[in-house]
């Protein structure tokens, strides 16, 4: 089985580092500074649609600002590497012991996914990823179809696993089994809404799903 993981909300916390960045770009822009939950609520989409989608009223030349700072704030927060959430290196170490591929599609950019690979030491985990300055954000299912070609994988031999809706959605557009994670920023009321085979409280519990049993 190929399991497709989404990054921000799913195997990286990083959250709360998201949301500062993302108000401290916008005061900077003068633009209104969001509560945390409406942030949230737009962590796995590329940036410049969860631009869009927070400041609709936004004009470009605000838009291309508010880019440009959030990942100058990005960089300036930069210390320690982002926590991974509970238990995810053991249960990747144990899905590819077990023999399946692990690949990544996810809403940041190819240079901050490669950062965050390179900052944990994980990015041989992966036979392949895809990020969302590279291909079609989500829900758009690009990512998928661009993985499945590349690992030559049928739909019904992998599953998407996410936080959001955007992640499940994704998977639904192309056929694709997916889990949702509870932990992460959309609530388990939407996930259950995107008919997932499975919704999870932890990652580890992803050894527990019938097709990645060893």
């Amino acid at each position: 089985m190929l399991v497709i993981l989404d990054w921000d909300g799913t195997v990286c916390n990083s959250e709360a580092r998201i949301v500062f960045c993302m108000q401290r770009a916008s005061e900077r822009v003068g633009l209104p500074v969001l509560d945390p939950s409406a942030i949230g609520n737009i962590i796995g989409l590329g940036l410049p649609e969860a631009i869009s989608s927070l400041f609709p009223e936004a004009c470009s030349e605000q838009r291309a600002q508010l880019r440009e700072c959030y990942a100058e704030e990005w960089l300036a927060v930069r210390g320690e590497p982002l926590p991974l959430f509970d238990g995810v290196l053991a249960t990747l170490d144990k899905l590819l012991g077990n023999g399946h591929q692990l690949a990544v599609a996810t809403g940041k950019s190819r240079r901050g996914l490669s950062r965050e690979f390179e900052e944990h030491g994980i990015g041989h985990l992966f036979v392949t990823s895809r990020c969302a300055d590279e291909t079609a954000s989500k829900p758009h299912p690009m990512m998928l179809q661009e993985i499945l070609a590349e690992t030559g994988r049928p739909v019904d031999g992998a599953v998407m696993v996410g936080d959001t809706e955007y992640d499940l959605k994704m998977a639904a557009a192309v056929g694709m089994s997916s889990i949702g994670v509870s932990y992460g920023v959309h609530s388990r009321d939407r996930l259950s809404a995107c008919n997932p085979k499975a919704i999870i409280d932890h990652f580890g519990e992803l050894l527990g799903w019938p097709p990645l049993v060893a």
